[in-house]
């Protein structure tokens, strides 16, 4: 590891996300819109991760260590508000798959690259990114196509989409996430943020 204090800073980081993402879990107001607490943090992360990508580079495994890339990955996939900031993240992160072997994970560029995409409204490409249906239940996002989508995940290591719809739907049981009460309504606000924060125009 190249970088020890940088690496401790990422990872403290990734904790003050996971600490406040628990204590709404317990207050059951995960699935109610983007909490504004949860949104100022997700966004301070950014701002700093930024800067230190800026000093270091994306911060690979050979850079940090695993434990610290893995935590850089997540504050990424948070940092929703932050089009530019995602994007720029998925350039640098494809670059240290490619050109870095073994240094960067590709199941975290498949994430990254999903989340992208559905906020965008654009056809994910793994499968990774889940949302409530109108039957009030976690589905996948809009996919391509269900048997590419599998083959691709198997290439990366993934299970089959079948398996992680299951995954996630305990998971979320587990949380005590709760559907959102009006469906179609949610939907537009969803529309109306990724216009404001720039994902779609």
């Amino acid at each position: 590891m190249l970088h020890k204090i940088i690496a401790q800073k990422i990872i403290d980081l990734k904790n003050a996300d996971l600490a406040l993402r628990e204590k709404l879990a317990q207050n059951g107001k995960l699935g109610k819109g983007y909490d504004a607490e949860m949104e100022k943090l997700h966004n301070q992360n950014a701002f700093m991760l930024d800067e230190i990508m800026e000093e270091i580079g994306y911060p690979t495994i050979e850079k940090v260590g695993k434990e610290a890339h893995e935590a850089t990955w997540l504050i990424i996939q948070h940092a929703i508000a932050k089009p530019d900031f995602m994007k720029k993240c998925a350039k640098l992160l494809e670059n240290a798959v490619v050109d870095d072997k073994n240094k960067a994970s590709a199941k975290n560029l498949a994430y990254l690259n999903d989340r992208i995409a559905v906020f965008e409204n654009k056809p994910q490409l793994f499968g990774t990114q889940f949302d409530w249906d109108e039957n009030g239940e976690l589905s996948p996002n809009v996919f391509d196509d269900l048997t590419k989508v599998n083959e691709r995940r198997k290439s990366i290591g993934l299970n089959s989409l079948q398996e992680q719809t299951q995954i996630i739907r305990k998971y979320a049981q587990q949380e005590n996430q709760l559907s959102p009460t009006d469906f179609g309504k949610r939907k537009q606000e969803m529309e109306e943020w990724k216009k404001n924060m720039g994902w779609i125009v």
